[in-house]
């Protein structure tokens, strides 16, 4: 391995899908893999096999669909769930097995009750069995923030002898500062040699999950694991968009490294993520917020006009943002001129896919004067995302006043035939949801609802989010988009709707252990 590159380990799809509302169904998961492909990610961790069947699933059709990146499971230190990750990325070109347990003594006292032997022998006994599946093996020291040095020294050498490759010391629960951090790295990597790749993993509990990456890399990291606008439990993971901006724009301090991050495709990936979990980035967030390159004060617009670099350290087409891109599409707008900017967009889809998107733009151009880019983002990414259509929405038709009781009438097309039934609700939404549950004979309870403008105008288009559990299930997201938000809405809660199907198989999971964060 070149020692001058920072390996990027994107966790996007296993820590940040366990963001509080995040989770993704298979044809979602498959379109952010193949962007992080895009992004120049070197290592895709593309889920937990052992979970359930559904994420089993995913990572064995993400491991046949890269061939750029390294396609990797999680597996906690059990033969069986070793066995489930090797199995599900066993079709991959270029794969690996992450196993962990944890090394802290609150760890290994209280959550996993065995002595340092106990746990030494297991780690040994998983890194073992992982080489029977994959020459590239990952072990994590779950909690190494707050792990002794002498005992992850030791766990270190058994597992390293063993087969593992890389050794992560992860700050699970975000407590180290950068100095710590910093410290721990250094030790262990003068301790280490090269045997091993030493990573490390930091959440984002004090807001130095960046910081501490950065200072990781300074003492001997070279391997980060991040996730796309840092997703995660909790208040997040580092955000690899901000690591891999700073040390390109830092050079002066981090001359000597470099990432193979194609950086243009930040921002299309940043995009893609948000559309797909509804979870935005906040408007100042570094990178990729909404206000990242906007300037208000006059001080800062005077000095902007004068030379850009008086007030901007980062340009936006760095990271794939085009802000002098003025072409606006409209209902002339040819598949020429679509394509093209789909292009610019970081979209490259099949010809039955283009077909699909030009049709879905043409009825949209019909009803809205100017598409922009943010209107095709969502168009594309819905389309490209959905899951299969066991049900689609034929029509709707409302009826609510202030005093009245609120209906919908609702027709829906199943294997062919259109079915069409009413109901009433305490709201208008309600009265959707309701009918759609008597049509399908499916009963959801909605978890939560947003709604937000795509672009601008009164003439935007509404991005309905809705989370849903059906039958007591765990709650699966569904996305809606039209003009008219009543439509978005009903087209998202039959999204949901078919994303649960297409998985029910896979729901009934074996079932897992909080333990599985690291």
């Amino acid at each position: 391995m070149n020692q001058n590159i920072i390996k990027i380990f994107d966790t996007t799809l296993r820590d940040g899908e366990q963001s509080p509302g995040a989770s993704m169904n298979t044809e979602e998961k498959i379109q952010i893999a193949a962007q992080l492909e895009r992004l120049g990610v070197d290592i895709i961790e593309a889920g937990f096999a052992a979970a359930s069947p559904g994420d089993f699933d995913a990572i064995d059709k993400i491991a046949q669909r890269v061939t750029c990146s390294t396609v990797c499971s999680l597996a906690r230190a059990t033969d069986a769930d070793v066995k489930a990750a090797g199995e599900a990325i066993a079709k991959a070109k270029m794969k690996r097995i992450h196993t962990f347990i944890a090394t802290s003594k609150i760890h290994m006292e209280h959550k996993l009750k065995m002595t340092p032997d106990e746990v030494i022998k297991r780690a040994v006994r998983a890194v073992s069995y992982a080489r029977e599946f994959v020459e590239d093996v990952e072990f994590s020291c779950e909690d190494a923030g707050r792990s002794d040095m002498g005992f992850m020294k030791e766990i270190t050498d058994a597992v390293i002898a063993a087969g593992a490759t890389t050794i992560n010391l992860p700050d699970t629960v975000g407590f180290r500062l950068p100095f710590e951090i910093g410290a721990m790295v250094k030790e262990m990597s003068a301790y280490v040699k090269g045997r091993a790749i030493i990573s490390v993993h930091n959440h984002n509990d004090l807001g130095l999950g960046v910081a501490n990456s950065l200072e990781a890399v300074i003492n001997g990291a070279r391997q980060i694991e991040c996730t796309i606008n840092g997703l995660g439990e909790r208040a997040g993971n580092a955000a690899l968009e901000e690591i891999v901006m700073a040390l390109k724009t830092r050079s002066d301090v981090f001359s000597e490294y470099t990432t193979n991050i194609n950086t243009k495709e930040i921002y299309p990936s940043s995009r893609l993520i948000a559309n797909i979990t509804g979870i935005e980035p906040q408007p100042n967030k570094a990178i990729v917020g909404k206000n990242a390159f906007a300037h208000e004060s006059g001080i800062h617009q005077d000095g902007m006009l004068k030379n850009k670099s008086t007030y901007e350290i980062i340009s936006p087409a760095d990271i794939g943002l085009d802000l002098d891109d003025t072409l606006v599409l409209g209902k002339h707008s040819g598949r020429a001129a679509f394509k093209d900017k789909l292009g610019k967009l970081g979209f490259s889809l099949s010809e039955e896919e283009l077909n699909t998107s030009f049709e879905r733009f043409k009825i949209l151009a019909d009803r809205k004067k100017d598409v922009y880019d943010d209107d095709l983002r969502a168009l594309v990414t819905s389309e490209m995302t959905m899951a299969p259509k066991i049900y689609e929405l034929i029509s709707l038709q409302l009826m609510d006043c202030s005093n009245g009781v609120p209906s919908a009438a609702v027709s829906i097309k199943k294997d062919g035939k259109e079915i069409i039934d009413a109901g009433i609700g305490e709201g208008t939404i309600d009265a959707i949801f309701k009918t759609i549950d008597r049509i399908s004979g499916y009963e959801g309870q909605l978890l939560e609802y947003k709604v937000k403008s795509v672009s601008e105008g009164k003439d935007a288009l509404a991005n309905v989010t809705v989370k849903v559990s059906f039958n007591s299930e765990p709650a699966i997201i569904g996305h809606g988009l039209n003009i008219d938000t009543m439509l978005a809405s009903a087209r998202a809660y039959i999204g949901a709707l078919n994303s649960y199907l297409s998985m029910a198989g896979k729901l009934k999971s074996r079932h897992c252990d909080s333990s599985k964060t690291i």
